[in-house]
């Protein structure tokens, strides 16, 4: 076996019998450079060598600071920020908090002055009690007034007060069963009978407007009652849209009147025609007697 220590430069000492050779130069540096080959390295140089290897590669590794998106830093954008948040803080932030106390004090006057809720409340309880008032005013446009003893007399009263559009076509029937019908042609003149028949129509018509306007006014008053309904329960902002819709009932209601009032007036004129056509016919008569009796007079 070959023996490890053995060096191949290694130099021999010479015995001490021996003579000792001069060496030369060469030999010399030759020597020396074996002596510091065969020194063994020191055990701490390969740990630094590895200390430094995982210090650069844990150098490499660690990230270095990025910039913000599209290569804006992240500084300069929250310098931005800030200054846009300054310029909303001065100009915009301090009108709109007046704005906002403006709206306030608004609000508050018109919940105090204008539309107080104690006010509001009374107004409806006060719409409640005019309410129940109202129907039983109503129900006394619904008491039996009828008063006829006769048949006949009885089915037209009934039909009259009957308060039903849909019974206007049996008011004539019963009309000439209790006022009777136009007289025969040979037994009155025709300037009488003309006026009775204008006199009994005009008579129905009157009638029938009667039983028309007493629906019309039943229409009314449910509709008031609805209305009524709706004010006591309704908020305040829908006062408007009430108030316009009982404008619309108002203007209706007058239409009404109107065309009673019409009927009323038709009604009259008929009467005053009757009387003048009376006078008319009593004037006729009075001629007629008096040529009959300056006749009778003449021819004695």
């Amino acid at each position: 076996m070959t023996d490890t220590n053995s060096k191949a430069n290694k130099i021999r000492k010479p015995r001490c019998w021996h003579r000792n050779e001069p060496i030369s130069a060469e030999a010399a540096n030759v020597a020396a450079v074996g002596a510091n080959a065969s020194k063994p390295r020191p055990w701490y140089r390969r740990t630094l060598c590895r200390t430094f290897a995982a210090a650069v590669v844990l150098f490499l590794l660690i990230p270095g600071r990025a910039n913000g998106q599209f290569g804006i830093d992240l500084a300069a954008i929250l310098a931005a920020l800030s200054t846009i948040e300054s310029l909303l803080s001065t100009y915009v932030a301090a009108p709109l908090q007046l704005i906002n106390q403006t709206q306030q004090t608004v609000a508050k006057y018109e919940q105090e002055v204008m539309y107080p809720v104690a006010a509001i409340n009374q107004a409806k309880n006060s719409i409640t009690q005019f309410e129940s008032q109202f129907r039983q005013l109503s129900n006394l446009f619904k008491s039996n007034v009828s008063s006829a003893t006769l048949p006949q007399s009885q089915n037209l009263e009934s039909t009259l007060l009957s308060r039903n559009p849909a019974s206007l076509s049996t008011v004539s029937s019963q009309f000439q069963n209790v006022y009777g019908v136009v007289m025969p042609q040979n037994t009155a003149s025709p300037e009488v009978r003309n006026m009775t028949d204008m006199t009994d129509a005009q008579a129905q018509d009157a009638m029938k407007r009667a039983i028309q306007i007493d629906a019309l006014a039943d229409s009314e008053l449910a509709e008031a009652d609805q209305m009524g309904q709706q004010i006591s329960a309704a908020a305040p902002g829908s006062a408007p849209i009430l108030e316009a819709e009982a404008d619309v009932w108002v203007v209706r209601a007058n239409a009404f009147t109107q065309s009673a009032l019409a009927e009323l007036m038709r009604t009259r004129g008929i009467d005053l025609a009757n009387q003048s056509k009376m006078a008319k016919l009593a004037a006729m008569d009075s001629t007629n007697n008096n040529g009959l009796i300056n006749g009778s007079l003449t021819n004695r």
